[in-house]
């Protein structure tokens, strides 16, 4: 009981690591808050500092979900699911204690809890990401997206054995609260699509014509 607690502690502490605050502090002297969105997660960070700092920014957010579910595994905690672990990770990065509990917007340590856990079913919502990205040249509309089509494959694939060898309850569960929170904190972003004002990555098609501002 005493490993379990302490390895969610640490998974919290993995996931509230802020990395686009500290590389933007560290490397460019710039607090990426008063820049772009003021979001410290990893688009603002391509859009303020750069395709490099963006990159790495990925990188560490993606690893922290990643790390919080194999570490369970790698130390034989027992009584909770990997996944529980994964999701405090991603909690810790929405509310870091590191950064006054705002962080970001939980689409890439979602992805690396998935990826550590179930990594072909992360590799199916990184395609229909990257596909929608292409498309319609917004991030966020891609991680919306990827959410619901998360949700509905968690739900379905169980039962046809694609990608998912069976139904896991915890490993359901999360993934569909996990969904439902990454379209809730878009919710700005969905507003400003409606009204075609959302901001564009200089990629891909533009299929929904928003304006594009950066």
């Amino acid at each position: 009981m005493m490993k379990t607690m302490i390895l969610l502690l640490i998974a919290y502490l993995l996931g509230s690591i802020p990395s686009g605050l500290w590389i933007g502090h560290v490397f460019f002297h710039k607090n990426i808050r008063e820049y772009g969105s003021g979001n410290i997660g990893t688009t603002n960070t391509f859009r303020v500092l750069g395709k490099q700092a963006g990159i790495a920014v990925f990188i560490v957010d993606f690893l922290k979900g990643t790390l919080a579910v194999l570490l369970p595994i790698w130390l034989h905690a027992e009584g909770l699911s990997p996944v529980v672990f994964g999701l405090v990770a991603v909690l810790g990065h929405t509310f870091p204690i590191f950064a006054q509990f705002k962080g970001g917007k939980a689409v890439a340590t979602s992805a690396g809890m998935l990826m550590g856990f179930a990594p072909l079913f992360c590799l199916y919502l990184i395609v229909i990401f990257a596909v929608t990205l292409y498309m319609t040249s917004m991030v966020s509309l891609s991680s919306v997206i990827g959410a619901i089509l998360g949700m509905l494959g968690a739900l379905l694939f169980p039962s046809i054995g694609f990608l998912i060898d069976g139904y896991d309850l915890v490993f359901t569960l999360v993934v569909l609260f996990l969904g439902s929170f990454v379209i809730v904190r878009h919710k700005e972003n969905i507003e400003r699509i409606l009204k075609k004002e959302e901001n564009l990555v200089p990629w891909g098609l533009n299929l929904t014509k928003q304006h594009a501002k950066s």
